[in-house]
């Protein structure tokens, strides 16, 4: 891969990753704190559904984003041709 490539690749990498902790950040934020109230009025469990987002929403969020950034780097990494997995070469 040559400089080009690379500062392709990694400028992509960013953009996703940025993108994916705004989504975090508003989810966690708006959620959490901003719509509190609003959530507040509705109860899943027990819990005013404000309460639970701002305990474990975020969390949970945060959890389905990783698995999502995984499944764009496999992406990326495929149209690039970086493969993870290369056989390593042992040197006696």
């Amino acid at each position: 891969m040559d400089a080009t490539q690379r500062r392709d690749y990694w400028r992509r990498n960013l953009r996703l990753m940025s993108v994916l902790l705004a989504i975090w950040a508003l989810v966690s934020f708006g959620a959490g704190i901003v719509f509190v109230e609003p959530l507040n009025q509705i109860v899943v469990l027990g819990f005013p559904l404000g309460f639970w987002f701002a305990q474990q929403g975020s969390i949970v969020i945060f959890v389905i984003l990783i698995a999502v950034y995984v499944w764009r780097m496999d992406k990326l990494d495929a149209e690039y041709g970086i493969d993870e997995y290369e056989e390593e070469v042992h040197h006696p």
